[in-house]
């Protein structure tokens, strides 16, 4: 009896002249029942298991073709072309027991758990077995869990399994990241050639090229012997121009890696060079005949000096003191009328911009080696406490000094010439470590009122009434060298400043 005369004649007539449209109902548990019945029964006493696979510890592990062929090209490959086709135990070769059934599981049940000891051991088995989804999926894990002391290393994984996305994001994190990635180990066990594309880049995040400086040493460093012939080829990609001059000074120009190495040697002066060429000097003086005070460049890479600007706003009877802020900006401070002038050197036409003015008045305002007062010498020193509001009496120096020239160069102060009766051309420091005054070599010339700059480890001696040279003193060396230049007028103070851009 078939289906239809099998059903309720009360109901037949009621389904036959009833009018609906058809209704589709889905079992949305049905495929996970299913599966579930399938995983468990996955074992050696289930009938309808028709495939084992053997790993290398010797765990088997069953499965059904038709569900794993069509859940992996893989499979569906080793079941229909290879010699595996006809095969009911296959050996799988390298790979985890534990994490091969993971995968397997997977596929039964959709779902598996990644953490951050299987993570790369599950990425690299699906990436074999092609399944795309659990792939992805450790991908995502990666990415969330990047972090400075890991990122070098799952940049590596990531190419090696031609993760893409991932590789690019360990790139862009290894960039924004860059200070704190090379604090630890990965940094330096990667290789030169890794090390020099790294630090190559123009997109790795660093505020100062000190730092990039600073990892290359400790990259060598770390196995000296083995890489110090590297050095050369790396320092190469340190751009050692964009270095301050101060750090240049101080943590370059000695380190003796760098001096020992002709190549690298070279790369040093360059930089000095270049921040040689960034800086210029500012020079004040006095022209008798405008009678004017007059500022003038002084190029020490050329020494050649211009007039820059005259001022109408002081008259020779003023008291004045320069000094510069961040390079740039000149303060001109006026003893007598308190009065204080800013000077924006990188604008042009000059412009002085009155300030606030001091709250009292002073009668010589250069920095103070010595007594002036009127014609009276003093070697008597006097030090501020900016902290305690309070004067000191510090060592004295060996002669009195009149109309000195004062400059600071490697946290030690010097006063140079001067007059005492004759104008001098002695000079002397004075280290505040050890609270004494020693001469150093004389100068060539006697100078009195000499406008005196540090600059790239060099102190500079400007004139001086009306001397028309400059001398240049090297501290390593306690030597002084002589320049000529043309100087008419007497100098009342000098500053180093960043070169402007119409110069």
């Amino acid at each position: 009896m078939s289906v239809e005369e099998e059903i309720d004649p009360v109901l037949n007539p009621i389904l036959k002249y009833l009018k609906c449209e058809s209704e589709s109902y889905k079992n949305n548990l049905h495929k996970d029942r299913v599966f579930e019945v399938l995983q468990s029964s996955r074992n050696e006493n289930d009938s309808f298991c028709d495939i084992k696979f053997q790993t290398d510890d010797g765990t088997i592990i069953y499965g059904h073709r038709n569900i794993l062929a069509s859940a992996t090209p893989y499979f569906r490959a080793m079941f229909s072309s290879f010699g595996e086709s006809n095969k009911d135990l296959v050996n799988i070769k390298k790979l985890d027991s534990t994490i091969f059934l993971l995968l397997i599981d997977y596929i039964y049940i959709g779902e598996i758990m990644i953490t951050q000891e299987n993570v790369q051991v599950v990425l690299a088995a699906a990436d074999l077995l092609q399944l795309a989804y659990v792939k992805q999926a450790c991908v995502k894990f990666l990415q969330k869990h990047l972090d400075p002391s890991n990122c070098l290393g799952i940049k590596v994984f990531a190419a090696l399994h031609n993760c893409i996305e991932l590789s690019s994001k360990c790139e862009e994190f290894i960039e924004n990241q860059f200070l704190e990635m090379v604090k630890y180990d990965e940094f330096l066990s990667l290789s030169s050639e890794e090390v020099m594309k790294l630090i190559s880049s123009n997109n790795i995040a660093v505020p100062f090229e000190e730092k990039v400086y600073e990892c290359v040493l400790k990259w060598v460093k770390h196995q000296l012997n083995k890489r110090k012939h590297l050095l050369p080829n790396l320092m190469e990609h340190v751009r050692l121009p964009l270095i301050s001059k101060e750090y240049l000074l101080e943590n370059v120009v000695n380190e003796h890696l760098l001096k020992n190495d002709p190549k690298c040697k070279d790369y040093v002066f360059e930089a000095l060079h270049f921040n040689l060429i960034k800086s210029i000097v500012l020079v004040l003086n006095w022209s008798s005949l405008k009678k004017k005070f007059i500022t003038s460049w002084y190029d020490p890479l050329t020494n050649q000096l211009q007039i820059a600007s005259e001022m109408t706003n002081f008259s020779y009877s003023s008291t004045l003191c320069m000094c510069v802020v961040k390079d740039q900006f000149m303060f001109i401070v006026e003893g007598v009328s308190r009065c204080v002038y800013m000077l924006d050197t990188s604008l042009q036409p000059y412009r002085l911009v009155r300030k606030t003015d001091l709250l009292d008045r002073a009668s010589s305002l250069k920095v103070v080696v010595g007594g002036v007062n009127g014609m009276s010498y003093f070697k008597s020193v006097d030090c501020y406490d900016p902290i305690k509001d309070s004067w000191v009496s510090i060592a004295q120096m060996s002669i009195s000094r009149h109309s000195v020239g004062v400059g600071v160069l490697n946290g030690l102060m010097y006063a140079v010439g001067g007059t005492n009766g004759s104008v001098l051309k002695s000079v002397e420091v004075y280290s505040p470590s050890d609270g004494v005054w020693t001469s150093i070599a004389d100068m060539h010339l006697c100078r009195q009122n000499p406008g005196v700059v540090a600059l790239n480890g060099l102190l500079y001696v400007i004139g001086g009434c009306q001397s028309n040279s400059v001398e240049i003193y090297n501290p390593k060396t306690n030597s002084w060298s002589l320049k000529t230049v043309s100087i008419s007028y007497p100098f009342y103070g000098a500053v180093v400043v960043n070169r402007p851009p119409y110069l």
